[in-house]
């Protein structure tokens, strides 16, 4: 492990010089990537220097057992190998976990979508409610959340609704609750009592940077229309809202959350650039997945993830067969739990495939 950890150290000390340079500061992209990994590369080399100052205990206090002159030095030798030895083993498993490669994506921000799936009405107030349950959570962990686009339901809730997140490791976070959400509960509209099952489904795009992807704007058809508000309203008489189309491929990609038509406009370009990098990225991740067997984060929109069944209190995930009966505080934006629990399997299968040599 050792070894591996001075490889990084001599990659570390070369990138600390890099990020300095002026060629490398004028170039935005290559200064972005090198400044993230100088951000990796510290917390390892952090690490290895507790991993040598132990690694140097143990080797002493060895040492002074093997001497064996003084009684009590032996003793005490003894008792600092123990101590040393559990934390090397715990430092070792934290140091495997580190040297994983990360997704590149992980610490980009994330454009989130929320769709009422079958269920009429219901779908679309469970929509909402999975709408909130992602907004308490992100606003939980200190991230910016800004809405795009939204068309509400006609019972409340949402049809679909459309929102950026920003802040630290935001997609390498949010993308194990892509998927089809299930709901299992009563409806407000049920006058028989019957529980009656409804879906949302949730999908996340990492936000694409302008040097990630580049659109053609002859390729863009842009049209400007009046915004609406709550209950199909006119928030403004003015053209604000922006749709653009990308005609190559058919994407759309709108926004009409604020009054410019400029600032509008730029959020709308964030989307399709993002969605035109997932669309990409989903085909990439959905042959990893074939190739590895990997159900945590395969990249299949239409996977059913989660049960959130009212009457008992319960939710499940099925891609790791986790189930609490802790529903009220899931609901409302404490999903932190679950999150874990999928990269700890998630980390655990990458851990897996990688070879011995460290």
């Amino acid at each position: 492990m050792l070894d591996k950890l001075n490889i990084l150290k001599q990659r570390f000390d070369e990138v600390s010089d890099l990020i300095i340079q002026p060629d490398v500061i004028n170039d935005r992209k290559r200064y972005v990537e090198l400044t993230k990994e100088y951000k990796d590369l510290k917390a390892i080399n952090d690490e290895r220097e507790k991993y040598i100052e132990l690694k140097d205990n143990v080797e002493e206090a060895k040492q002074i057992i093997a001497d064996g002159d003084d009684d009590e030095m032996v003793e005490m030798a003894k008792m600092r190998l123990e101590e040393s030895e559990e934390k090397l083993e715990k430092l070792e498993d934290k140091i495997r976990f580190m040297l994983i490669p990360k997704d590149p994506e992980d610490e980009k921000n994330a454009v989130v979508e929320v769709r009422a799936g079958t269920g009429g009405d219901e779908a679309s107030i469970f929509a909402g409610d999975i709408y909130k349950m992602l907004t308490r959570y992100c606003e939980s962990k200190g991230w910016k959340v800004s809405t795009v686009d939204y068309s509400e339901g006609t019972n409340g809730g949402f049809k679909e609704i459309q929102f950026e997140v920003s802040g630290e490791n935001v997609y390498g976070t949010l993308k194990y609750e892509a998927g089809v959400h299930r709901v299992q509960r009563v409806p407000q509209t049920e006058t028989q009592g019957r529980v009656h099952t409804s879906l949302a489904t949730v999908m996340v795009f990492p936000e694409a940077e302008e040097f990630d992807v580049e659109v053609d704007p002859n390729d863009v058809r842009i049209d400007y229309f009046c915004s609406s508000g709550p209950g199909g309203q006119s928030v403004n008489t003015t053209y604000s809202a922006v749709r653009l189309t990308h005609e190559p491929t058919g994407i759309v990609a709108q926004c009409q959350d604020q009054k410019s038509q400029h600032k509008n406009k730029e959020k709308a370009f964030r989307v399709l650039r993002s969605r035109l990098y997932e669309m990409e990225l989903a085909k990439k991740q959905a042959e990893d997945a074939e190739k590895r067997g990997n159900m945590v984060t395969s990249g299949d929109r239409s996977a059913k993830i989660r049960t959130y069944n009212y009457p008992q209190s319960r939710v499940t995930d099925h891609r790791i067969n986790l189930t609490l009966y802790d529903l009220d505080n899931i609901i409302n934006g404490d999903i932190q739990k679950i999150i874990d629990e999928l990269k700890l399997v998630d980390n655990t299968e990458k851990l897996a495939r990688m070879s011995d040599s460290i």
